[in-house]
């Protein structure tokens, strides 16, 4: 795994950032040990969860972290930074100690997925670089989870490919879109390159520009058959799905079994596909081809998908191109990652608001999960950093409404999701590969509790303040109020 090259520059941040990095720096504030929170407020899509993504390529970013001489240069020439300070950049490195929830790993809302402490202006700095990716790849990795979840309701089963590189953000956001989408269930993508950057199977047929550069539909199915014999997979929709493409498409698999061969599939671009996917199901079974199977593309979408099922398609395999390379579709578009500040030097800081929903909660703390006795998880409750795990009685409260409390049940098991992974600006563990990451998202999304994963009015998953907590935030919130005569 590699990061994409435009990420690995420590330019890649937002001005402020290095303007508050000599401000700390100046004022002899940048020493000071600090403590951020990465977390989001709302669950895209209208869903019931996030599938946490990105991490091991932010770390990467952050090992790598360093000015070179042509960043102090163009830094130099804009006349903002003065000559010690960029001085003081040549030798900067990133030291600070982060603590996360695991790639992969099912999280939700106003929890705290990434926890940078470490010297202020280090930890500021990084703040643009971990949202751009953290927000990007986990949002993309949501939706190929909903997308896979509707495929997978087919009594047939279903997988699904990532198809959407000329619909994506630029190259970077191609090659992002196909990581993400295979850490929520993708089994591949037909961008090559991000193929070969993160070890992913190349998948995809051949265009309809190519039926339409032979004489014939059926010479340019044989000519992709004769090239490609054991990975063949014929678009039928060029002249008429029915009526020619499927037809000639049979014609090829009986000449490809004579020679030895196996045609892999037939995909449908166009039209009724639940109707369409069911005609070609029942022509290529009576035609002695059930192993054959069928994609389909044209742009799909969770929605979209579980139509074509209730419909009686049978579709085997969904190429999803603009809506998951995107992140798109109703409630998509971004996931909305914040990163604040929430100690310093030693003392608890917090974000004042006027909406109680943005205000932050303060102070080094820990996530716990509670699962029943079959593992299904019911609830996470922040505490504080030094505090136990939660028991059974104690009483909760809403991030957002402190008013909406209750108390917890009992027969829960908890477990801290959150680990360590760099300190002292070091891993302190191999990175992990994609198809690891890919199974614990898989693992951690069957055991969300029933309902959760729906579509439209999901169950909402319960994330808490302790009581300690909370009375902790309600006294800051007041001293704060109070020392700014609100």
């Amino acid at each position: 795994m590699t990061t994409s090259p435009s990420l690995a520059s420590a330019l890649f941040t937002d001005l402020y950032q290095l303007t508050m990095m000599q401000g700390y720096w100046k004022e002899g504030l940048h020493t000071q040990p600090a403590t951020f929170d990465l977390y989001y407020r709302r669950n895209p899509y209208q869903g019931g969860y996030v599938v946490w993504a990105g991490l091991e390529v932010a770390l990467e970013y952050l090992q790598g972290l360093h000015f070179t001489e042509g960043d102090l240069a163009y830094l130099g020439s804009l006349g903002l930074f003065g000559p010690e300070f960029l001085s003081a950049l040549r030798d900067w490195r990133f030291t600070c100690q982060v603590t996360t929830f695991p790639e992969g790993s099912v999280v939700f809302p106003n929890e705290p997925l990434l926890t940078v402490h470490g010297p202020l202006w280090e930890a500021q700095l990084v703040e643009t670089a971990l949202l751009n990716v953290l927000n990007f790849q986990s949002l993309i990795a949501t939706k190929a989870a909903r997308c896979l979840s509707a495929a997978q309701g087919s009594p047939h089963g279903g997988s699904i490919i990532e198809f959407g590189a000329r619909r994506a953000q630029g190259p970077d956001g191609a090659l992002g879109a196909a990581r993400a989408a295979v850490v929520g269930g993708a089994t591949g993508s037909s961008n090559v390159q991000a193929a070969a950057l993160y070890g992913l199977a190349p998948l995809g047929t051949h265009a309809h520009a190519w039926v339409e550069s032979f004489p014939g539909e059926l010479d340019a199915f044989r000519a992709y058959a004769r090239l490609y014999p054991d990975s063949t997979t014929l678009l039928l929709d060029t002249i008429d799905t029915l009526e020619s493409g499927l037809p000639n498409a049979i014609t090829v698999a009986r000449e490809l079994r004579e020679a030895g061969h196996e045609l892999r599939g037939v995909r449908l671009d166009s039209g009724d596909l639940a109707y369409l996917s069911s005609r070609c199901r029942a022509a290529l079974d009576e035609a002695g081809f059930p192993d054959v199977k069928i994609v389909a593309s044209n742009d799909l979408s969770e929605f979209v998908i579980e139509s074509v099922i209730r419909e009686g398609g049978r579709v085997d395999i969904y190429g999803i191109g603009t809506q998951l390379a995107t992140g798109g579709g109703e409630g998509g578009g971004a996931l909305g990652g914040v990163y604040k500040l929430v100690a310093l030097n030693g003392k608890d800081r917090m974000k004042l608001t006027g909406d109680p929903a943005k205000t932050s909660v303060p102070g080094i703390k820990r996530v716990w999960r509670g699962a029943d006795s079959g593992g299904r998880f019911v609830i996470d409750v922040i505490t504080q950093g030094e505090d136990p795990a939660p028991r059974a009685g104690e009483r909760v409260s809403d991030p957002g409404n402190p008013l909406k409390s209750s108390r917890l049940p009992g027969g829960l098991t908890w477990t801290d999701p959150r680990v360590t992974v760099l300190t002292g600006g070091e891993r302190l563990k191999a990175p992990e590969t994609l198809p690891q990451i890919q199974a614990r998202a898989a693992e951690q999304l069957a055991h969300l509790p029933e309902g959760t994963r729906r579509l439209l009015n999901p169950h909402t998953y319960r994330v808490s303040l302790s009581e300690k907590l909370q009375e902790r935030r309600d006294i800051l919130m007041h001293d704060l109020r109070e020392r700014h005569g609100l």
